[in-house]
């Protein structure tokens, strides 16, 4: 086999194995931080999935997964929502609320 069919045969033996790194993966990766005040240190959620329901004083919150994050205005994650796409943050209620990813 000459070196430039070798050279090929690499390439494109290496092709699947670039393009299964590049495909995104389904769930979230990394986290959602939520402030709530000052004087109290902030609440992550590593790799979320799901709906959770806010801290009762949540002021803040912090989208830096890779998946949009919807706010609801109730603790089951049901009703209207707002969408905080990824490596943004919005203003929550305190008091009530959740989040899905």
């Amino acid at each position: 086999m000459s070196r430039t069919g070798m050279v090929l045969l690499g390439f494109f033996g290496a092709l699947p194995v670039m393009v299964a790194a590049a495909v995104p993966a389904s769930a979230a990766t990394e986290q959602v931080t939520v402030f709530e005040t000052e004087a109290q240190p902030l609440t992550t959620y590593e790799n979320p999935d799901g709906c959770y329901k806010l801290p009762p004083a949540a002021h803040v919150l912090n989208n830096q997964t890779n998946e949009p994050v919807r706010i609801y205005g109730d603790p089951l994650c049901l009703g209207p929502s707002m969408t905080v796409e990824p490596g943004h943050g919005s203003h929550v209620a305190p008091g009530s609320g959740s989040f899905s990813v």
